[in-house]
C-alpha cells in the first residue's frame, strides 16, 4: 500500500510540473508575441541583413538557414526559460501579474468616459 501511494504522489508530482513547464511555455510565448514584437520586428530586420550578406558566402538557401536559426533561438530561448521557473519551483499561480491567465478579473481602474459628466448625473 505503501508503494502505491508513493508512486502516486510521484506521478501527480511529474503531472504537476509537466503541467507547470506548459503552462510556463505559453505564458513565455504569448509575452514574447505581445510585449516583444519590437524585439521581433528588430530580429526580423537583422535576419533580413544576415541572409543577404550570407547569400552571397553561402548561395544554397540562406535564407532558410538564417531564419531557421532565429525562430529556435527563440523557441529554445522560450523552452529553457521554462524549464528555469519550472526547476525553481515558481508556479504560475503564485505570480501576481499572471491573473489574466487564470480569469481572475482583478481590474486597476474603472472606465471614466468623456460622456460621464453629462450621463452620470441624470440619475439625481
Amino acid at each position: 500500500m505503501e508503494l502505491a501511494r508513493k508512486q502516486g504522489l510521484e506521478r501527480s508530482y511529474v503531472l504537476t510540473l509537466v503541467k507547470s513547464f506548459l503552462i510556463w511555455s505559453f505564458t513565455l510565448t504569448v509575452c514574447m508575441i505581445v510585449v516583444g514584437f519590437p524585439v521581433v520586428a528588430l530580429l526580423a530586420a537583422v535576419v533580413s541583413l544576415l541572409s543577404v550578406i550570407l547569400q552571397t558566402l553561402l548561395p544554397i538557401s540562406a535564407v532558410l538557414l538564417v531564419a531557421g536559426s532565429a525562430i529556435s533561438a527563440h523557441v529554445v530561448g522560450i523552452f529553457v526559460g521554462a524549464a528555469i521557473l519550472t526547476a525553481k519551483g515558481i508556479h504560475p499561480h503564485e505570480v501576481s501579474w499572471l491573473s489574466w491567465l487564470h480569469g481572475e478579473a482583478n481590474p486597476s481602474h474603472t472606465s471614466v468616459y468623456a460622456s460621464c459628466p453629462l450621463t452620470c448625473n441624470l440619475a439625481e
